[in-house]
């Protein structure tokens, strides 16, 4: 029986922090396959992130949300002419910069990110009955560790990988 109260040493902690790489990558790649099976035609996992980001935070700049994002600027005014186009956000003045406009959400975006969350809160109901609070406290821990561990990277020029 291992201890698993104990700290890792530094030879086991990559070895483990590893098996968390080798989960998240294909968790994240079926997770956006399933966003966008499931979603309305206008409803892309970029254009999902847009939306969600300004329910949450309100009107903001491209810049704002890629760095929320950890996107390039580029790719997030991608998924904001996308959106726009399918009139889900609007652009408005932005009292503290005049060359950099703030985006908001629509009525009609609003209604999509709303319905495109409780779809998926429907589908994440089923993890499991057994997950408890601290399991989960301790994934946001290992997780949010590890993005730390990789603040310092350059994202001006990131784009996500392509999904096919």
């Amino acid at each position: 029986m291992t201890d698993t109260s104990r700290p890792l040493g530094p030879d086991e902690l990559p070895e483990r922090l590893m098996e968390v790489f080798a989960l998240v990558g294909p968790l994240y790649r079926r997770v956006q396959r399933k966003i966008e099976q499931d979603a309305a035609p206008d409803l892309s996992a970029g254009v999902r992130a847009v939306l969600d980001l300004l329910r949450e935070h309100g009107p903001l700049t491209v810049p704002q949300m890629g760095r929320a994002q950890s996107l390039s600027r580029q790719f997030v005014q991608r998924m904001v002419n996308e959106a726009a186009a399918h009139h889900l956000v609007e652009t408005i003045p932005n009292p503290a910069h005049q060359r950099s406009s703030l985006i908001r959400l629509t009525d009609r975006g609003r209604a999509a990110i709303t319905a495109a969350t409780a779809r998926e809160h429907a589908l994440l109901r089923q993890a499991g009955g057994d997950l408890t609070s601290a399991d989960v406290d301790a994934c946001l821990h290992v997780l949010g560790r590890m993005l730390e561990l990789f603040e310092d990277v350059d994202l001006a020029q990131a784009e996500p990988p392509r999904v096919s």
